[in-house]
């Protein structure tokens, strides 16, 4: 039996945390049914867990008094206490336990320093970066030497490490904090009964759009560290030589797409939250993600202005859109091209406006058809069945080794 333990963001899939887990454990629990997947619910939350069979464990809130006390460390204490509870339900089975794969850092130290020794069991830490790097990590001082034990025993002391890159794979070998030989790298997937590719056509008159007038799209759970901003300008200053050029941003919490839309405007753009009203950019709110593969189906280009992370970065949108066939526009980034070879996509340094735009020109611009074969055929390889595959594949060797 393998135990899967997440602390998904959101049990109604609206994350990408969320989505990444949900469907992670939709595949694995196909090829092992067997799989115990533990999930925290608050009360009576609805949940989408239950539909991939996971257990739900009552949630030890604390970290909902952040909203007297500002800390990530409330949430840090609710991991700990969450920890110990999946200590105690995985405890009566352990002898039939092959390994435990955990996707959260605060309760995969847990594992590695304290459970998983004491119980006697290979633990695997699916590691998204370092804690220390996380933009929401514990911010006080004090807490600097708490990140790094974090850090050292999540890493350092678990069985195995599964890393979304071979960026961040080569990373811990730099700093002596594990044997290449000890991380797996599996990186992040896309959904292939949703994304494939579109009817562009088709996709435009759903939608409302103009059949002919170039588009440009990006969808995300969130805007945050996204540079969009840089997006905006880069699409008023390409709609000098393409009036026509629109714009389509698709998600994002109601707070940053006002944000968005007060800075398209001190651009000059005009904005609408709906395709049925004539604009140069859409901000539409998030939607199922049936209907974001319609929306970005609509699409010339398709936009990764930034990521939060760069040795680890795998976003969910690459895959996707790599799946849909459509041009990708994106920094240059080693962890990217990891996956998007430069020859298959539109590259510019980060957070540069000029190569931005002339990347999103030469994107607009493509007409070589075996480009999109090409890049349908390596997301292909990424599927969250093969994602699951490489995970069953890590436990059997961690097993194998006891």
């Amino acid at each position: 039996m393998i135990v899967y333990i997440a602390y998904p963001t959101s049990l109604n899939l609206q994350s990408a945390n969320a989505l990444q887990t949900y469907t992670s454990l939709r595949e694995l629990r196909a090829r092992r049914p067997d799989t115990l997947a533990l999930i925290p619910r608050w009360g009576m939350e609805p949940s989408r867990f239950y539909d991939v069979g996971a257990v739900h464990l009552p949630r030890p809130a604390i970290g909902k008094l952040s909203r007297l006390y500002k800390s990530t460390l409330l949430y840090y204490m609710e991991h700990s206490v969450f920890a110990a509870m999946t200590a105690a339900m995985v405890a009566p089975r352990r002898q039939t336990v092959e390994a435990v794969y955990i996707r959260q850092p605060i309760i995969a130290a847990w594992w590695a320093g304290v459970f998983g020794p004491r119980l006697g069991l290979p633990v695997i830490y699916e590691a998204h970066d370092l804690e220390s790097r996380n933009p929401s990590r514990a911010k006080e001082r004090w807490a600097r030497g708490l990140l790094d034990l974090i850090d050292r025993t999540a890493i350092g002391r678990v069985t195995a490490v599964a890393s979304l890159t071979e960026d961040f794979r080569r990373l811990l070998a730099h700093i002596g904090w594990r044997d290449p030989a000890d991380v797996a790298v599996i990186p992040d997937a896309y959904d292939e009964q949703i994304f494939a590719p579109q009817d562009r056509a088709a996709c435009r008159a759903e939608l409302g759009l103009p059949s002919a007038a170039p588009i440009v799209a990006y969808a995300g759970m969130t805007f945050a560290h996204r540079w969009l901003d840089g997006l905006l300008s880069a699409i008023r200053a390409l709609r000098v030589t393409q009036p026509d050029l629109i714009g389509l941003i698709l998600g994002g919490r109601p707070g940053e797409r006002a944000a968005l839309a007060a800075h398209a405007i001190s651009e000059g753009l005009r904005v609408a939250e709906t395709t049925a009203t004539p604009a140069d950019l859409y901000l539409l709110p998030p939607r199922p993600q049936t209907a974001v593969v319609r929306c970005l189906g609509a699409a010339d280009a398709l936009v990764i202005p930034d990521t939060v992370t760069d040795v680890t970065a795998s976003p969910l949108k690459l895959f996707e859109y790599m799946a849909l066939g459509i041009p990708v526009v994106l920094p240059s980034i080693p962890a990217l091209h990891e996956i998007l070879p430069p020859h298959l996509a539109y590259s510019f340094t980060r957070r540069d406006l000029a190569g931005l735009q002339a990347a999103l020109s030469a994107a607009l611009a493509e007409r070589d058809p075996s480009l999109a074969a090409a890049r349908q055929a390596l997301a292909a390889e990424h599927t969250y069945g093969r994602r699951a595959e490489r995970i069953i594949a890590l436990v059997e060797r961690v097993k194998n080794k006891r």
